[in-house]
């Protein structure tokens, strides 16, 4: 029986990397951790969902929405939540070896 690598199987089923089912794929991945990152960070500081969007300043439901990654919220809104966490955040940027077009 051959056994398939992670990579493999999605290249296979979701597709090569670059592609844009795969990019949409990971980026769908990165807000669901992001989500999921931010509800732990809000139960470990004892805090509602509610409690969260007033520190933050919006309703409780865009709070639930990042948590469950039904939303592709502002950026400065998860800066904002990150900070009434109490909680640092880093960002990574990869440069891609792409030549950039120029007209």
């Amino acid at each position: 029986m051959k056994t398939y690598s992670l990579e493999e199987m999605k290249d296979k089923h979701i597709g090569k990397q670059g592609t844009p089912n795969r990019d949409a794929y990971e980026n769908e991945l990165r807000l669901e951790i992001l989500g999921q990152t931010i509800k732990e960070i809000r139960q470990e500081r004892n805090l509602t969902q509610e409690q969260l969007g007033v520190l933050v300043g919006v309703k409780k439901a865009q709070i639930s929405k990042i948590e469950n990654s039904f939303t592709d919220a502002r950026f400065d809104t998860i800066l904002k939540v990150f900070k009434a966490l109490n909680a640092k955040i880093n960002f990574n940027v990869e440069l891609l070896n792409q030549k950039m077009a120029i007209d």
